[in-house]
């Protein structure tokens, strides 16, 4: 029972997520439109949501102990840095978001700075340079 709800509430999101996404307009010339992206990913989120409804686990096991508070705490982390992606800017708030969850997902603090370090210069530069998408560089406060 619990995956039919689960998979309702999600078809229902990813609906309402696709609908909207009709409505974004952009300053910048993208020849396909800001809803593409947002479009394509409802498509499979709805198909995925209907295959929880029609096809449920006989007997989901829930997560319990540290694996759930390290779930919590990854969710957390993305809803933060959604959050604070603006007052940051996107470079310094990939880093620190990319480097803690390296350490959720147990990697050592050297890998996690590392591949932080290479994400958000390598994310920003492909969205802001290469598909001129325009993402903030500089933390609210410097600039």
């Amino acid at each position: 029972m619990t995956d039919r709800i689960v998979g309702l509430f999600l078809l229902a999101i990813s609906i309402w997520y696709g609908v909207t996404a009709g409505d974004y307009e952009a300053s910048f010339g993208d020849p396909l439109g800001p809803a593409a992206f947002p479009i394509m990913l409802s498509v499979p989120a709805a198909i995925l949501s209907l295959t929880m409804i029609i096809r449920p686990d006989e007997e989901p096991a829930w997560v319990t102990g540290k694996p759930l508070l390290l779930q919590v705490g990854a969710v957390s982390l993305l809803l933060a840095y959604a959050g604070f992606l603006e007052v940051l800017g996107f470079p310094l708030a990939t880093f620190i978001a990319v480097a803690l969850l390296g350490r959720i997902l147990r990697s050592s603090w050297s890998k996690s700075i590392a591949s932080a370090a290479i994400m958000s210069a390598f994310l920003f530069l492909a969205f802001d340079k290469l598909l001129g998408l325009p993402l903030p560089l500089l933390p609210e406060f410097v600039s």
